[in-house]
């Protein structure tokens, strides 16, 4: 292999390369990089295929990628001898690429890397592109002999190694910043090169030698060659594409999963509240709600409810007018949204939606009435969206409002005191009968993915308005001064939670009670808190009083005195939503606060927004530089866990990528589930 006797009489062949061929080939490595590395980072997500089908198609791709492009990379290379080569170990050649491929993927699919992960996956991918390739040449038959250039053969490994290690490196390195098209288009042009150049520098460490008598006979045989080129060129294109399609396909699934309502296919609630929640001058909001839905599905089933439902859908997608968008927000209710619309020609286009349920329609040979109002609201301000959802359900649920298919518009006179009214009349009784109630948000350790605590969040199931959202009800308290009996209230079940879990030897992580306004630095809280946790015998050190940075600010001095006393009573002390209140950084450097909770609107963006990434990482840095403990509130997607695990270590996660909200019951569930995971890693599950 390295040195031969060369047979007497025999030359040296020079050989020579297609430029069309060559290109074709680098084209091909280079796709079917693109094409790996854009289904590896689906193992990252939650998606409808289970990860390791992803990590076997991304392998797939890259090992058929690597045997593609030596295939035509030699089709491109002329000799003048007759060359053909053993199908067998041809199509074996196929086998180390793709198992190489899978063992470097499969590493850095890990939670936890390191330089030595970096360096085993360079080292595999590298090994299974010049193994591939030394065997694809041991497959080749002609005749005449060939040596090895020993030092060209090393350096041809080396690349393959060392190229693949600084792709593999980026990659997974640079994954928070995917989404930019750029960087992973660098990253599959990098390993595409590390195949093309291991490949081409394989050649060049080659000398064939040949008898002068059996020069000029292969013409046919490259005929022949660039036909079977030609049609592997096209079924590699075919087939990666195939595979990109598929990567792309489940994105969009995920996407349309997350956001569109399965019987309607209209956009759920979760797309209504993120489009609600961004800034807008002005904005219409009208709810239909249908009524007696209960009396419908009970007679017919519910497979028939669903029929009128997707019916009405049908009928609402079809009038809709074109400056309004049409959602699914709960099982019979629909909302339209409208931006920067006269809110005279917002009601009239709700108007003549009217007509269409005034008279029966049919729904499987069934003729059907239906029972309706809309409630509307116009608002103007950029961060009045909670308001405008608070009016129009107040519109919704005033005991006067009648289902007659009317059109019905918010009025402060009526509706505000009639709504506000019955909140605050009926909460003493919701503290008695447990009509409020608490949730708990689990929050997971970046570095180990395991529990780290939860916080405890209010719900409100009324008799008359259903499910009240805090955003609803606690802006009313507080304009009352109820909120401070409600935190008591709040306290007390919350110390009562964490004794029955400690009875039942269930959970010891800390819990998070948010503490509102002015009843900070009121010396009932503290009384409240020692009285309560003395009862239920529990340690202050399991409690943490979250504050916002707003009402700190507003009375900082005596807030700083407060914080002070509750650290000395053993309490941790969080500050809320950083980063959306006004206090300046030495002011922060003077509270005695425990850990520093960032704020969702500052997650949103990233990793997509490089400014939003940017200022992120800096809020980070300079939380960890005060030795505060970091808690990103708000994450929802893998992208958002990827990007800060690899920013930052020693950080907190709390959002609806790992666990909603959920009541004690559902968050034993949960745990057992989590508790199932290695490591708790939902991450990569």
């Amino acid at each position: 292999m390295f040195t031969s006797s060369i047979p007497s009489g025999y030359i040296e062949l020079s050989g020579h390369h297609s430029v069309p061929f060559v290109l074709l080939s680098i084209f091909i490595a280079c796709l079917a990089s693109y094409t790996a590395l854009s289904m590896n980072k689906r193992v990252s997500r939650n998606s409808f295929l289970h990860r390791s089908i992803w990590l076997i198609l991304a392998s797939m791709a890259m090992g058929f990628g690597v045997w593609s492009m030596h295939f035509i990379g030699m089709s491109a290379f002329s000799l003048p001898v007759a060359i053909s080569y053993n199908h067998i170990w041809t199509f074996l050649s196929i086998v180390p690429p793709v198992f190489a491929s899978f063992l470097a993927f499969y590493s850095l699919s890990r939670p936890k890397q390191s330089l030595s992960t970096f360096i085993f996956a360079g080292l595999m991918m590298g090994f299974g592109i010049a193994l591939m390739h030394y065997l694809g040449m041991a497959a080749m038959l002609m005749e005449a002999v060939y040596m090895y250039n020993i030092w060209l053969f090393l350096l041809s490994i080396a690349i393959a190694i060392l190229v693949s290690f600084v792709a593999l490196y980026i990659f997974s390195n640079l994954q928070r910043l995917m989404e930019k098209r750029r960087i992973q288009i660098v990253t599959a042009l990098l390993m595409g090169t590390a195949i093309s150049s291991m490949h081409y520098t394989g050649m060049a460490a080659m000398s064939f030698y040949a008898s002068p008598d059996s020069l000029m006979k292969g013409h046919v045989s490259h005929t022949d060659m660039a036909m079977l080129t030609t049609l592997v060129s096209i079924g590699m294109f075919l087939l990666l594409s195939a595979l990109l399609f598929s990567s792309i396909m489940d994105r969009y699934i995920d996407y349309r999963m997350s956001y569109f309502d399965g019987l309607t296919g209209l956009p759920n609630r979760r797309q209504f509240e993120k489009i609600l929640n961004k800034p807008s001058e002005s904005r219409n909001l009208a709810i239909w709600h249908f009524h007696n839905f209960e009396k419908m599905n009970s007679g017919y089933g519910y497979a028939f409810g669903d029929r009128v439902i997707q019916r009405i859908a049908c009928e609402l997608r079809e009038a809709h007018p074109g400056f309004t968008d049409l959602y699914r927000i709960e099982g019979n209710r629909f909302a339209f949204l409208a931006e920067g619309v006269e809110p005279d020609i917002f009601r009239q286009a709700m108007e003549a939606i009217t007509l269409k349920w005034r008279k029966p329609f049919l729904v499987e040979e069934k003729w059907i009435d239906l029972s309706s109002v809309c409630a509307i609201s116009f608002i103007e301000g950029a961060d009045t969206h909670d308001q405008l959802y608070a009016n129009t359900m107040a519109v919704l649920e005033h005991p006067l409002t009648a289902y007659a298919n009317h059109v019905i518009s918010y009025d402060p006179a009526v509706h505000t005191f009639s709504f506000e009214q019955e909140v605050l009349k009926s909460l003493d009784r919701a503290m008695k009968e447990d009509e409020l109630f608490l949730v708990y948000q689990p929050k997971i350790s970046a570095d180990s993915y395991r529990l780290n605590g939860f916080e405890a969040l209010i719900r409100w199931r009324h008799p008359v308005y259903g499910l009240l959202s805090p955003e609803i009800f606690i802006p009313i308290l507080e304009q009352h001064h109820r909120i401070d009996d409600v935190t008591d209230w709040v306290i007390d079940r919350v110390a009562r939670q964490i004794s029955e879990w400690g009875k039942s030897g269930k959970h010891s992580q800390k819990v998070a009670v948010n503490i509102p306004g002015e009843y900070i630095t009121s010396s009932r809280l503290l009384a409240v808190l020692k009285k309560t946790l003395d009862y239920y015998h529990v340690d202050p050190r399991q409690i943490e009083l979250e504050l916002t940075e707003t009402s700190v600010v507003q009375s900082s001095e005596s807030a700083i005195r407060a914080i002070s006393l509750f650290r000395e009573q053993g309490f941790s002390v969080a500050l809320d939503d950083f980063g959306t209140g006004i206090s300046s950084l030495s002011f922060l450097r003077q509270m005695p606060i425990t850990t520093l909770k960032i704020d969702k609107s500052f997650v949103d963006g990233v990793p997509q927004s490089e400014k939003d990434s940017a200022i992120l990482d800096a809020i980070i840095t300079l939380g960890q530089s005060l030795n505060l403990d970091i808690v990103i509130e708000g994450v929802e997607t893998a992208e958002q866990v990827l990007f800060l695990v690899t920013t930052a270590r020693s950080l907190t996660i709390q959002g609806y990528y790992y666990a909603k909200p959920m009541t004690p019951d559902e968050l034993a569930e949960w745990r057992t589930t989590f508790s199932a995971v290695p490591d708790g890693n939902y991450l990569l599950s």
